[in-house]
């Protein structure tokens, strides 16, 4: 973000001292004329912004007056009755995988969650933003993994690097880029290359289910892989492309002191003039 920017939400925030952290993001989204792609206030994102902004000290926000009008609140997952009969084997004898984008379906999206929220090291957060949720089931309706796309990382050195993009076209484009930031292989399943050969399948249906349901394109995927945990060795099989490494910082952190896991950038370009599409 460049320090004009900066002073000119300092400005806002400093000119109207009785609006609320909503009435800002929402003032903020007119004064950028920050849209979606169907013409809908981005007011969660700038809420995002905002909130970054106070944490690192460089903005002073109102104090918080209640929940947000649209956050996302969300249960539990509900508990699942789990099959965890070994699943072993070649991906062959699995038959033929059922691969679904579940984010509209309640019932599937509980089981999605709750296997996330169960066996996976991160968790389950709710998605807020564009999203698409898939599950994976063999032949007998048996689920084997699931996973998570959403919006993309605001900054990353080396994917900006290698996009070679500017902040106002990073700003206008970041919206074709989707973030892969979930991937679970269910504990019991052990079956050479499933990972990567449900990562190829995805990536190749991905944009018509994204623009499907948000009416424009997705044209690169991106994903952080935690270094010393993963290698990222489904990703490389599936022809994602190595970019580099975090910081090891967190975002969080104003003293620049905190040390978070170093994490490994993966692309995966969805079409061969996707820089001509990122870069306007």
């Amino acid at each position: 973000m460049e320090p004009a920017d900066v002073l000119a939400i300092r400005g806002l925030v400093s000119d109207h001292p009785e609006w609320s952290r909503y009435r800002l993001s929402r003032e903020l989204c007119a004064l950028w004329d920050w849209r979606t792609e169907r013409g809908a206030w981005k007011d969660m994102a700038a809420r995002t912004l905002l909130s970054k902004l106070h944490e690192r000290g460089w903005i002073e926000l109102p104090k918080r007056r209640g929940p947000s009008p649209n956050r996302h609140r969300l249960a539990p997952p509900p508990p699942w009755a789990w099959d965890t009969t070994p699943v072993e084997g070649s991906l062959r004898s699995l038959g033929s995988l059922v691969i679904e984008e579940v984010s509209t379906s309640p019932t599937k999206r509980d089981q999605l969650r709750s296997a996330l929220a169960s066996f996976h090291y991160l968790g389950y957060r709710a998605a807020v933003g564009e999203n698409l949720q898939y599950s994976v089931h063999d032949a007998r309706g048996r689920l084997l993994a699931v996973m998570v796309f959403g919006a993309a990382a605001w900054k990353c050195a080396a994917r900006d690097r290698w996009i070679g993009w500017n902040r106002r076209q990073r700003e206008a484009g970041l919206g074709r880029i989707a973030n892969h930031s979930r991937f679970l292989i269910l504990p019991w399943v052990e079956v050479p290359h499933l990972a990567s050969h449900v990562l190829g399948v995805v990536a190749r249906r991905i944009a018509a289910d994204w623009e499907r349901k948000y009416a424009h394109p997705v044209v690169l995927l991106e994903t952080f892989v935690e270094a010393g945990r993963f290698r990222g060795t489904c990703y490389r099989a599936a022809n994602w492309l190595a970019l580099g490494s975090t910081t090891g910082r967190s975002r969080q952190d104003r003293e620049r002191t905190l040390r978070v896991p170093v994490k490994e950038v993966f692309a995966l370009p969805l079409r061969a003039d996707f820089r001509r599409d990122l870069l306007g």
